[in-house]
């Protein structure tokens, strides 16, 4: 296993955003050096109703493993390869307030940024910002510190915190290098946390799995690695300066350690392979294993595990480029290898019927749907497809229209409906229209999924009809006696 010092170290492209510094809505943010949540309670309320329904929306299928227990406060460390998406499948796994910290434009920019205002999250000006010259070191240094002392004290005080500590989003199937700032602020959480006489915090490692993460209506697995104990600082001026509302620096020669066991127990619960062809490999292989021992793994869940199973096992090169040339057949169709059958071959059942009655919901639901949700799902196609920020921002545009469909959106059509058609209890006819748009969207999203499942037997279809089809089934042939080298 790769270790942190090998993680690649590269500055992110600035984005448009990213080069957008706004002091004064920076100096605006609310903190708060007290331990209290500075977010809006009754506005995470709200937004964790609209996050549950976002989710739902955004992925057809998720499991979620419990969480280790803790007294006190947990910081949620996770790879970053999905934009906002990925800090909204920790808060979705645990459905209570979190402290966040993320880059400044995320707490200044329209519509985002009132929301991530009012959640408390804290701003950030990376290092990649002031080499871009973005912004000048000393006012960064003052707001990364009121930041970080929000944070350690929020964390102290007992609030789970969502930290994504590379500090950047990516599109590699492996970490890059963490940033130190994590690491700094958890260590100072624990010192006034031990100083105000409060259970200590933990570092909580979380493995984010997407089947493809830049998909609309993709899988998604949330595992939690064992929780990782944070060293006390022990310098008694250090941690009085931290409870007075100074922020002082913990020593570098704790502060490191700390960071590479964070990478280390981080990287075994990510797919942490040397690229996505050989991490669809290893999903192969664990299909093929799964297929010669009589079963089929019948969700993402047991996908995961099966193929870091193989990840572990180190396979042979041989079997490996078999598996990568397998892998990336079924890949280059829009496949993956759910689509092999119990004996291994490629399932041509086409699910005529399935389709049929996919494509009936979603005409019969279209009209609500459209005028409920069209707006906002075309302008999350155009962004996602026309952003700055890489690939990995793409979900992130989905996820905005998810989340503000239930608190804008999706209101405002309900009222329209309540004036053009109140009869005698207006308060009634909107909740009526509000739940039937909900419904509506819901029913349309299932006979989405429908019509795409046939769509993908005709793939399948003809794939096995191709040259493409008879190679994938001879390398299949060649790997499966070789398997048994894996047990």
């Amino acid at each position: 296993m790769e270790d942190a010092q090998e993680a690649p170290d590269l500055d992110p492209a600035l984005s448009s955003g990213a080069m957008n510094l706004n002091p004064r809505k920076l100096e605006r943010v609310p903190w708060d050096h007290s331990g209290r949540h500075p977010g809006n309670r009754p506005f995470w309320t709200i937004i964790l109703w609209a996050v549950d329904i976002a989710w739902a929306i955004i992925f057809r299928r998720s499991y979620i493993d419990p969480t280790p227990e803790n007294e006190g406060g947990a910081v949620f460390a996770s790879i970053h390869i999905n934009g906002l998406v990925d800090p909204l499948a920790i808060v979705k796994s645990q459905r209570t307030p979190f402290v966040s910290i993320g880059r400044h434009d995320i707490m200044t920019m329209p519509v985002i940024g009132w929301m991530t205002r009012r959640m408390g999250s804290q701003p950030v000006i990376r290092r990649a910002e002031l080499r871009g010259g973005v912004s000048d070191p000393e006012f960064a240094a003052r707001i990364n510190q009121r930041s970080m002392l929000t944070m350690a004290n929020c964390i102290a005080s007992g609030h789970p915190a969502v930290v994504m500590p590379e500090g950047k989003s990516h599109q590699d199937s492996k970490l890059h290098a963490l940033r130190t700032g994590t690491l700094r602020f958890t260590l100072n959480a624990a010192s006034i946390a031990h100083s105000r006489g409060l259970p200590m915090p933990v570092i909580q490692p979380v493995g984010l799995h997407y089947r493809c993460h830049h998909w609309f209506r993709t899988e998604a697995y949330i595992e939690f690695g064992e929780p990782i104990n944070i060293p006390l600082v022990d310098d008694q001026l250090h941690n009085s300066k931290l409870v007075d509302g100074v922020w002082t620096e913990p020593p570098a020669e704790q502060v490191i350690p700390l960071r590479d066991e964070l990478y280390e127990k981080l990287s075994a619960i990510t797919p942490n392979s040397p690229d996505w062809e050989t991490y669809r490999a290893w999903h192969l292989l664990g299909h093929l294993s799964a297929i010669k021992e009589g079963r089929k793994l019948s969700s993402y869940r047991q996908e995961v595990l099966a193929a870091r199973e193989i990840r572990d096992s180190n396979p042979p090169e041989a079997l490996l480029e078999a598996a990568i040339e397998a892998a990336e057949i079924l890949h280059s169709a829009n496949l993956d290898a759910t689509v092999l059958d119990e004996n291994a071959k490629v399932d041509r059942r086409k699910p005529l019927a399935k389709g049929l009655v996919g494509a009936l919901l979603m005409a019969v639901t279209a009209p609500i749907v459209v005028i409920s949700s069209g707006l906002q799902t075309l302008a999350g196609w155009y962004q996602g497809n026309n952003s700055d920020e890489g690939i990995d921002a793409r979900t992130t545009h989905h996820m905005i229209g998810a989340v503000f469909s239930p608190l804008l959106f999706w209101p405002i059509a309900s009222l329209v409906f309540t004036i053009l058609f109140s009869l005698s209890n207006p308060l009634t006819e909107f909740a009526f229209a509000f739940m039937s748009i909900l419904a509506s969207n819901f029913i349309f999203l299932r006979g989405y999924d429908w019509w795409v499942d046939f769509r993908t037997s005709l793939r399948c279809a003809i794939l096995a009809r191709s040259d493409s089809g008879k190679r994938l089934e001879e390398l299949i042939t060649e790997i499966e006696p070789t398997l048994v080298v894996l047990k």
